[in-house]
Parts: structure tokens; sequence; C-alpha cells
């Protein structure tokens, strides 16, 4: 292994443990776990709730605006692309989401046009001061500033180096893709997609792992999870609750990459180049710890630029407000009113009526439309199966099976298509929907355990 001065050492060591503990150790602030770039974030949210909704609009038609000047102006090679030019030159159909999602935010905030759009139920859920789109943009805030902490200086290589033997043969994943799925599970999801995003950008992961990753790993935290099994009342049985949820998971981690269309993702980077297996073998006289520390420590000693580290936040920020918001807004906004005003998720939830009246879970016609009403947002379910079911076993099924779902429009859902990881709306649905028929079997058959 090679020396490295104790500078080096530090600048891997420090950096890295602050990211671990800001992304992945959660604490306990007034009854509730939170990680500290939530805490931050809702900090920052209380002081500045009423101006959100306003602020986050102007963002969003800044954003409209530019992508509609960059259609008409002449493309630059990829590879000589100002930093603006990859925010705003994006093709037709994602600056048509952006107007949709400038649009509505405008009809919420001057509360003009359509009830339909602006209704408390639907785009005004979304950007109220205390909606999911002001947390997003505060979250946005700390976690694109201190992401570099994750990704600049040797985090990943070390980890994985270590996890590559795990991550490689269970999941088709690198070894480093170990801490995306612990800041999902541990912090959130939308952090999960972003770090993923940036990873994919930066050329580390292939579309097919990227893809992977961002609707396999990009788990609803454990914060929430408590507050949906309290919302159905269910709340003392958080623990096989929980753990329900997460052999579910690991399970459908297993079982998702080899099945379409996950398994016909492209094998390539994001420049086109072929996988390339070599990074991930270890050097003749190297073990996984000495590999990964060397690996981790040159990353470091190439990142010793304070201005650059800064520079990188603040670019992660911008990236993340102008290119996730309008796609939250725009397909959220449009799912929750379908959710609302018609009877699509009833007659789509069809269908898993026979499956549920199989695997033996009461009121089986009222449950299958909470099976697919979560495609919309993440909380709908629990919301609907508070209403609507009696049976406490019936209400287990749809506590775990909405957070095992994890493709939600609102959400992990709207932050997939506004990133650069290659997946369409068809594929989160089929996604969704597979994940959904896996699932419920073996959720059914704890329910019956404990039921």
């Amino acid at each position: 292994m090679k020396k490295f001065s104790l500078s080096t050492w530090l600048l891997f060591l420090i950096p890295s443990i602050i990211g671990i503990l800001l992304f992945m150790i959660p604490f306990k602030i007034e009854g509730e776990w939170k990680i500290p770039v939530a805490i931050l974030a809702n900090i920052v949210a209380g002081f500045v709730e009423p101006i959100m909704p306003w602020t986050v609009t102007i963002v969003m038609i800044l954003a409209a605006l530019g992508s509609i000047i960059y259609q008409f102006m002449k493309d630059s090679n990829p590879e000589d692309q100002t930093f603006f030019e990859k925010l705003f030159q994006v093709n037709w159909f994602w600056t048509i989401v952006r107007v949709v999602g400038a649009i509505f935010a405008v009809m919420v905030v001057a509360n003009i046009g359509p009830e339909a759009v602006r209704s408390g139920d639907t785009g005004g859920l979304l950007l109220s001061p205390t909606g999911l789109l002001s947390f997003l943009f505060t979250i946005f805030l700390f976690a694109g500033l201190l992401l570099p902490l994750l990704l600049n200086f040797g985090l990943l290589e070390f980890f994985g180096t270590m996890m590559v033997k795990i991550m490689r043969p269970l999941f088709k994943l690198p070894g480093r893709s170990s801490i995306d799925a612990l800041a999902s599970w541990i912090g959130d999801g939308t952090i999960g997609v972003l770090l993923t995003s940036k990873q994919y950008e930066e050329g580390f992961y292939t579309k097919k792992e990227a893809a992977i990753i961002g609707t396999t790993f990009s788990v609803v935290s454990i914060t929430f999870s408590i507050v949906v099994i309290e919302e159905l009342g269910l709340g003392s049985y958080f623990l096989p609750f929980y753990a329900t949820v997460v052999f579910a998971g690991i399970v459908l981690a297993f079982i998702m990459p080899r099945i379409y269309p996950l398994s016909r993702k492209p094998e390539e980077y994001i420049d086109g180049r072929p996988f390339d297996e070599t990074g991930e073998t270890l050097p003749k006289g190297y073990n996984v710890v000495s590999h990964g520390l060397e690996n981790a420590l040159s990353t470091a000693n190439n990142n010793r630029s304070f201005t650059k580290f800064i520079t990188d936040g603040l670019k992660n920020v911008l990236d993340m407000w102008m290119g996730v918001a309008p796609v939250v807004m725009a397909f959220g906004t449009i799912a929750l009113m379908l959710a609302t005003y018609t009877d699509l998720f009833v007659w789509l939830g069809k269908p898993f009526v026979p499956l549920l009246m199989v695997l033996g879970i009461p009121e089986a016609s009222e449950a299958a439309q909470t099976m697919v009403v979560g495609f919309a947002d993440m909380f709908l379910p629990a919301i609907l199966g508070g209403q609507i079911i009696e049976s406490d076993m019936t209400r287990f099924v749809i506590a775990a099976t909405s957070v095992t779902q994890l493709i939600y429009m609102s959400e992990v859902g709207g932050l997939l298509l506004g990133s650069k990881i290659p997946v369409n709306f068809l594929d989160l649905l089929i996604i969704f929907i597979l994940r959904t028929v896996i699932a419920l079997p073996i959720i059914a058959g704890v329910a019956h355990l404990l039921f």
C-alpha cells in the first residue's frame, strides 16, 4: 500500500465521519428519530415557512423560463457545456414538464384557476408552507451543500471496495452502492436518489446499476414508517412491522434486478462506455481493507480545494431545485388529482381483489384500492386505509405494503423522473406493480402470524 501523509488521512477521516454523522446517524429530537440533515432542514423550514411557497414558485418559474430560452439556443458539445447549459438545456418533454410545474405552482400560491389543481388535497398539499415541496427545498439546500462530504473524500471508495463481494453477487451492484442504500434506509429515500443520481452522472454507475439503486434502495425512512403505522392506529406493532418491511425489501432487492424492466437496462455508463468489471478486482498483494483505504486516500488527496467543495455543493443545490421541484409539482399534482377526483385507482385496484382474497386478507375489495393509490403518494394508503378499513390485520398489510412499494410520484417517483437516472414513467409503474405483487404474500404471511 502506498504511503500517504497525515494531512491526507485527516482529509479522508474528518469529512467522511462528519458526512456519516449528518446523513446516516439518527438522533431523537422531541420524541422523533431524525438524521441531522433533516433536523437542520426542519429548523430552517420553521423560520422561512411563510415565504416558502412563493420561493419555490419563483425557482420553478426561473427553471421553466431558462429551459424555454435554451430550447432556441444552439446545443453545445456535452463536454464543453457550462453549468447553466447543463441545468437548462433539457429536451422539449422536460421543458414542458417544468412549465406545467410552474403553472400549477402559480395557481396554488395566487389562488387562481381550477379548484382541482390548487385544492388542499392536490397541488395545495404539495406546495403548502409545511408541504412536501417546502420540506424538499430546505432538505435540498443542506443535502446539496453537504453531499460532497460523502462523495468527495474517499468514503464511497472505501466502502465500495469492502462491500463489493456482497453487493455484486446478491444485488448486481457495485460495493459503493451500499452507502446509497444505507443513506435511504436510515436517512430518507430522497437523499438516496440524489446520491445515486450524482454518482451516475459522474460515471461511477452504469445505467442499469443507477436504475436498480434508484428504484430498489430508495426506501422510506424509519421516521416516516413510524408516521404510517401510527396513522393506521397500530403503533404498538412497529417492530414487527418494520422487520417485515426490511425482510420484504431485501427479498425484492434480490429479485427486481433479475426481471423486466431493470434486467433490460443497458450495462453502459452515462457517456456510453461499456461496463468495466476490472475496477472491482483486487490487485496482487492487497486485501479489501488495504485496497479500499488506498482508493479512499487517493480520492481525498485529489480533493484538497475548499473552493471546489463549496462550488460543487452550490451546483448540487441549484441542480436539485431547478431540476427536481418542477417535476414533483407537475407529476405529483396530476397523480393526486386522479386519486382525489376520479375512480381511476379504484378500478386499477380491482385486479388485486382476488389476490388479497386468496391470501386471506379481510375486507379485500376495500383494501385493493389502497394497493394502487400509493403510486400517487406514499401517505395516501394510510389515510385511505384509516378511513375505510376496520380489520387490524388488513391495516397492517396496507401499512407494510405502502412502505415497501417505494415508487411514489409525489416524491421518489418524481425525483427519479427529474434526475438523469434512466427510468421512465412506464418503468416506474411496472416496478411499482411488481413490487406490490411480490411483497404481498410475504407481508400477508407475517400478518397471519401476528393477528
